[in-house]
């Protein structure tokens, strides 16, 4: 039976005002979703029950604008950061300030509480990452590593990583237990996400915008996701005679691809599991070898890319066994795949090349040195291989913007091998 359109009208529920200044930072209890905290530049928490018109508690203690806020899982407590760069937790049952915490140099404009309870992150635009013991009523440990404000934060649900996003384009994960980043991802993480217009009664329809047209190359950031026409989501009624969509044929566009992408994820995390079996042995030639043996350059990039954040890892029989699969990787259609290429090629010219020369270069040994001569292989073979590079570089840095850009710079450091 065909569903019977219909538009569906939303009503406001409340409208409270909140503060009698600039209201600039809100949150709503995850636990209950009925208790509501705002955060205002009268310097004031206030706190509001769902559906009920009046504030229930006004939290003071702050002398500059409140610029963040966030309940504990638990919605006992409430913290708040503040233009000053000062944090403090206030215990709503008791009403009261139960910790003033200092030492940010700038305004506080991220914070989240760790799923234990008894620690919170915070993010300031003095790029520095803060984590707290509420018991000690200090800070612990500082995470360095972002260039400016550090704007979003999340525990992991096991709380052993914490997750950073900051102004700075980048997105940090960092190892709580040993103190340290695990992996940085260059570009901004974009979520999908679709509007709903007009409905059946049961199920709103997913609504999009026009798609680009293709440029050739898949970009890192995009505005929207590959592989769905996001025409197919908007209403027929807006391109054709017909009825808006039903439900079935929605959910059949966006599932459209979905067992073989779950398939393709599957044999990825096997494959991946396989590389750091062999990893974990502390042999980093053989994971890379093992992860190109695969025919897979994902994995490959996926391994480059933890290799490239440590250049101490490097070696030469490593550039031998990499540089013909950077070659692949800077021709990709993926622009990510073409920037890890773009950072592992530019770390061997600069760590790699003035031995590859000056081995290349030296007068013949006398007498037998076998780790001379291997030495000499490896760099005859790196050789041949950057000179194959270098055509490449040099054709893609014909390209206009920032891709061009970053060929331009490595075909700067490969002109020393035409000499």
């Amino acid at each position: 039976m065909a569903l019977t359109s219909t538009t569906i009208t939303s009503w406001k529920l409340q409208e409270i005002v909140a503060h009698s200044s600039n209201v600039s930072s809100l949150v709503l209890g995850k636990s209950s979703g009925r208790l509501l905290a705002t955060g205002g530049e009268d310097c004031r928490v206030n706190i509001w029950a769902v559906s009920k018109p009046n504030c229930i508690m006004s939290l003071t203690g702050h002398t500059s604008p409140v610029e963040c806020i966030q309940f504990n899982s638990s919605e006992e407590r409430v913290v708040a950061g503040s233009q000053s760069g000062s944090l403090r937790l206030w215990d709503l049952e008791a009403a009261k300030i139960l910790r003033t915490l200092m030492g940010h140099k700038a305004s506080i404009c991220s914070l989240d509480f760790h799923p234990m309870g008894e620690y919170l992150a915070s993010g300031s635009v003095d790029s520095n990452i803060k984590l707290w013991d509420v018991r000690r009523k200090g800070c612990v440990f500082r995470y360095k590593g972002h260039t400016q404000a550090v704007r979003c934060l999340a525990f992991s649900p096991d709380g052993k990583w914490l997750a950073s996003a900051s102004d700075d384009s980048t997105v940090k994960l960092w190892d709580l237990i040993a103190g340290k980043m695990i992996t940085e991802f260059p570009l901004p993480l974009v979520l999908w996400l679709y509007c709903t217009s007009v409905t059946s009664p049961s199920r709103p329809v997913v609504t999009a915008t026009k798609s680009k047209p293709s440029t050739g190359i898949i970009l890192s950031t995009r505005n929207e996701p590959i592989g769905l026409t996001a025409g197919d989501f908007l209403s027929h009624a807006r391109n054709a005679k017909a009825g808006v969509m039903g439900d079935d044929e929605a959910l059949a566009q966006i599932r459209k691809g979905h067992d073989t992408m779950c398939v393709m994820l599957t044999s990825r995390y096997k494959n991946l599991d396989t590389v750091r079996s062999v990893w974990a042995s502390g042999d980093v030639k053989t994971s890379l070898d093992s992860a190109v043996s695969m025919n897979d350059l994902s994995i490959v990039v996926d391994i480059l890319n933890i290799i490239n954040l440590k250049p101490s890892l490097w070696k030469l029989d490593l550039c031998t066994s990499i540089l013909p699969q950077i070659e692949e990787l800077l021709q990709s259609k993926y622009e990510s795949y073409v920037q890890t290429g773009c950072m592992a090629l530019k770390l061997i010219l600069k760590r790699f090349w003035p031995l590859i020369s000056d081995t290349l270069t030296a007068p013949p040994s006398v007498g037998v040195d076998i780790t001379r001569e291997e030495r000499h292989q490896k760099c005859k073979a790196c050789y041949k291989q950057l000179k194959n590079l270098s055509n490449v570089v040099k054709n893609r840095a014909e390209q206009v913007g920032r891709h061009g850009s970053t060929f331009k710079e490595l075909q700067l450091l490969m002109a020393p091998l035409d000499y």
